[in-house]
């Protein structure tokens, strides 16, 4: 599982952002003290690292270039200052990414994923799940069963990778659709419904019968 450690002094944001990311199935680990921010994430040792710019003692810039002198982990900055200088600091001293507040939930973990995804593709196992001689790679969005394979689209692949990561759990409805579409407000209940069975219908046609079952008033499963 990769780790993602947010250093942001603002409690409020901290605990959205760490909220969505743990529902993406990612181990966060928030920061509470700022005086040793080098010694926290070389304890930690995250794969990501969330950072805002305005931090107590020791600005946001400070500790990338202190983690870059002992690290390559990919970092995104986050800040209410959008500066072109600020964003062209944040480059120099090391950041892969920076990213304004206030943001979207949805194209932060986007970026997230796609971070992680270019720097640990050839490095490490969680970008490739299986369960049931069913191969999910999450590298190219595609499932593999025998020597079929199908492409997943975007939401087929968020529904996938979210149950199974919870394999034997039963995964709500309510939970997929915050997952997929965050907290907008006039998203049809019918179109998951729709989503799910197309990627049931994927599943099957590759010669795997009911991997995700449906448990009535209360959500998805994979057992």
């Amino acid at each position: 599982m990769f780790r993602i450690m947010i250093i942001e002094d603002d409690e409020k944001i901290r605990r959205i952002v760490a909220d969505a990311l743990r529902k993406w199935q990612y181990e966060v680990i928030e920061l509470t003290s700022f005086d040793n921010v080098l010694g926290e994430f070389e304890a930690a040792q995250p794969h990501l690292v969330l950072l805002d710019v305005n931090l107590p003692v020791f600005d946001g810039f400070y500790w990338c270039q202190q983690i870059r002198m002992a690290s390559k982990v990919p970092i995104i900055f986050i800040s209410s200052r959008n500066q072109n200088m600020d964003v062209i600091m944040a480059i120099n001293m090391g950041g892969d990414d920076f990213v304004q507040k206030p943001f979207d939930l949805g194209v932060l973990v986007a970026k997230v994923s796609a971070l992680l995804r270019r720097n640990y593709t050839y490095q490490d196992d969680n970008l490739q799940l299986s369960h049931r001689q069913l191969v999910f790679h999450l590298s190219n969005s595609s499932v593999q069963y025998g020597d079929q394979t199908a492409e997943l689209s975007r939401n087929e692949f968020i529904i996938l990778q979210t149950m199974m990561r919870s394999i034997g759990k039963i995964v709500s409805r309510d939970d997929l659709m915050q997952v997929l579409w965050n907290d907008e407000q006039f998203i049809d209940d019918n179109t998951l419904t729709v989503n799910v069975n197309r990627l049931r219908r994927k599943i099957t046609m590759l010669g795997l019968e009911d991997f995700i079952a449906t448990r009535k008033g209360m959500g998805y499963i994979i057992e």
